[in-house]
């Protein structure tokens, strides 16, 4: 199912009407310092009354079938409202792990309930090296002899690590990589809060101690999993970005028109319309390429793997340029705890960083042209 252009922008227009509503900057900045690091009734909210969780889940499994498109028109106002909720962790790894695995079991047992909001769920990927090459993993599982399995190994930066109902698990067996699905109560798991530099959105560090698990597709498919999740998961990181740049942009274009040093606005001096340029010049990029990089998704276009690439680079660029900048404009009360400027700064950073720095996603842009 594809939306046309009017009902695009009335989703536009009714998700920013609702975060707007429900995660201004005083609603982020307390749910920073809360446990858990989103309000679960205003995820009840976006569930019921906007069905955001199932957007992009197929209708055979309780979702509304929308594709990437869609689904980035919702992460580009949720990243200009920072809101704090399990919508990334949830919809666009855990979901898009399951669909990618192709085990219909799986998807029938755990996509409804995800659509509906009422599971939140995660991807456990990354261990100590902060990788999320499947390659690099060292977490084990093997067989429990009943049937099942049990993993052992440490997770990192696993988003809302937490709080997820169910955590999707790639851990390695004699095949190569794996997926497996672990629940929240699962005897032998442990999880405790990380601190980083983004407190907006919450990671964890996962222990697992011959923790029972179910396999989600084939044994050893979880690179094949893994880089179909990326790709995907990436274009709606991008998307997050460019929302993110994009109030940046135009929290400095305000700031500059009311400001007034010497008599005049501050937004008059050349300096600082060439600081306000350059930040739309990388936005516009930022939402060119991760909005034709999700056109590709949706198309099944082969040219797909390489458009999401290029979508993380510039969308990961622009968003730190434009976060930087966004302080430099405000000057002396952009440097300051009050402001909301440092929010975006680190949620820009930590996004750069999150599925490996500029370095991998630069070789993963190589790999994806078969350089």
């Amino acid at each position: 199912m594809t939306a046309d252009e009017s009902e695009l922008r009335e989703l536009r227009s009714s998700v920013r009407e609702f975060l707007e509503a429900k995660s201004p900057e005083e609603a982020v900045r307390k749910l920073m310092e809360s446990e858990p690091r989103f309000d679960p009734a205003v995820w009840s909210q976006a569930a019921d009354q906007l069905r955001l969780p199932g957007l992009a889940i197929p209708e055979e499994y309780g979702g509304d079938g929308f594709g990437l498109v869609e689904l980035g028109v919702v992460l580009e106002e949720m990243g200009r409202a920072l809101f704090c909720a399990p919508f990334f962790a949830t919809v666009l790894l855990a979901a898009q792990a399951l669909l990618a695995s192709g085990d219909r079991d799986a998807c029938a047992r755990h996509l409804p309930g995800i659509a509906s909001g009422r599971t939140t769920a995660t991807l456990a990927v990354a261990e100590e090296h902060g990788s999320w090459d499947p390659a690099m993993v060292s977490a084990r599982a093997v067989p429990d002899g009943d049937g099942g399995w049990t993993v052992r190994g440490r997770k990192c930066f696993v988003i809302d690590g937490t709080t997820a109902d169910l955590i999707l698990v790639v851990a390695r067996t004699v095949a190569g990589p794996t997926l497996f699905a672990v629940e929240r109560d699962a005897t032998g798991l442990a999880a405790e809060p990380m601190e980083t530099l983004d407190a907006t959105r919450a990671m964890a560090r996962l222990t697992l101690d011959a923790v029972p698990a179910t396999l989600v597709g084939a044994e050893g498919a979880g690179g094949r999993v893994m880089a179909k999740v990326l790709d995907i998961a990436s274009v709606g990181l991008a998307a997050e970005q460019a929302g993110g740049a994009r109030r940046c942009l135009e929290t400095s274009a305000d700031y500059a028109r009311v400001r007034h040093q010497f008599g005049r606005p501050i937004g008059s001096f050349q300096a600082v319309k060439h600081k306000c340029a350059d930040m739309l010049v990388q936005v516009e990029l930022a939402e060119a390429s991760s909005r034709e990089a999700a056109r590709l998704a949706d198309e099944d276009s082969p040219d797909f793997p390489v458009a999401a690439a290029v979508a993380h680079a510039c969308c990961s660029r622009a968003y730190m340029t434009a976060a930087m900048e966004n302080i430099q404009v405000h000057g002396g009360i952009g440097f300051t705890w009050e402001h909301p400027a440092h929010l975006y700064f680190r949620r820009a950073k930590s996004s750069q960083l999150l599925f490996g720095g500029p370095a991998v996603y630069h070789e993963r842009l190589l790999d994806r042209l078969g350089i």
